[in-house]
């Protein structure tokens, strides 16, 4: 009897032994995959509830309501003056501001729909990105473009959501809460190809159909090789900006995850 109770004793102890190794490999390893960037700890996962997800959910409305508002105004401008509207229509979209701010929502609302997807379709490198462009657009508009016109009411409302509010809401949201510690010093060459390609298609346009979609892109009053100038330097502002929001971004992010710096406060 002593043997048979010695023996289950033994067998109970081994089972023991085995639940607890195996509950401390559990523990172990998502702890393991959550330093290697793979998974997110429960307190990190993007909610409603999350501070990153309201930030970007509220951005992601003032980019929509603006592009929105300022599409439905050109809409009923073209059909109360009998305007084609497929030109009217390409015009408003051939605009860097409204191109940039769509590009805007729409990675925003991706992340806040499906946070996993932003690894792919709205990653570092795009989010970063996007800081350059929308710093652009709202320092060449008060620079160069504000003077132009004097929009009223809810088309002031949405010119100033566009130009001032998306800017500078997305900069600091990209600053304060998102990782840092995955930009590449190359990335800003890659960062050129959208203006490069949105000065080419610009030029195209302008010489088939005489439309410039700014004056200091408008060849026929200019001059090509001062558009071509003034081209040059907007490319480097854009290189420029790309540097240094680099540099900030090896500056914040010091370790593996990505969380360092401002980036924590993703965390609240």
């Amino acid at each position: 009897m002593l043997f048979a109770y010695d023996e289950d004793m033994t067998v109970l102890q081994k089972f023991e032994e085995t639940a607890i190794f195996e509950f401390r490999i559990q523990i172990r390893v998502p702890e393991e995959l959550k330093m290697q960037g793979d998974v997110k700890a429960p307190d990190e996962i993007l909610t409603p509830n999350s501070l990153q997800w309201r930030c970007a959910a509220a951005i992601a409305g003032m980019a929509w309501f603006g592009v929105g508002y300022q599409l439905y105004y050109n809409i009923e401008e073209a059909l109360a003056q009998s305007l084609p509207m497929a030109e009217h229509l390409i015009n408003f979209f051939s605009y860097f501001t409204m191109e940039t701010n769509l590009v805007t929502a729409v990675v925003l609302t991706i992340f806040c729909a499906q946070p996993q997807a932003e690894r792919f379709l709205a990653g570092p490198s795009l989010n970063a990105a996007l800081v350059v462009y929308v710093i652009v657009v709202g320092v060449v508009y008060e620079l160069l473009l504000r003077h132009l016109w004097h929009p009223q009411g809810l088309r002031l409302f949405a010119d100033t959501l566009l130009h001032d509010a998306v800017p500078l809401f997305y900069t600091l949201f990209w600053l304060l809460l998102l990782p840092k510690g995955k930009l590449r010093w190359p990335d800003p060459v890659t960062w050129l190809i959208y203006p490069l390609l949105f000065f080419i298609y610009s030029m195209l346009r302008g010489a088939v159909f005489g439309v410039y979609p700014y004056p200091f892109m408008d060849v026929s009053r200019l001059g090509f090789a001062a558009v071509m100038l003034n081209a040059t330097v907007l490319l480097a502002v854009f290189f420029g900006l790309g540097a240094g929001v680099i540099a900030l971004d090896r500056a914040l992010g010091s370790d593996s995850r990505g969380r360092s710096g401002l980036g924590r406060a993703a965390e609240l």
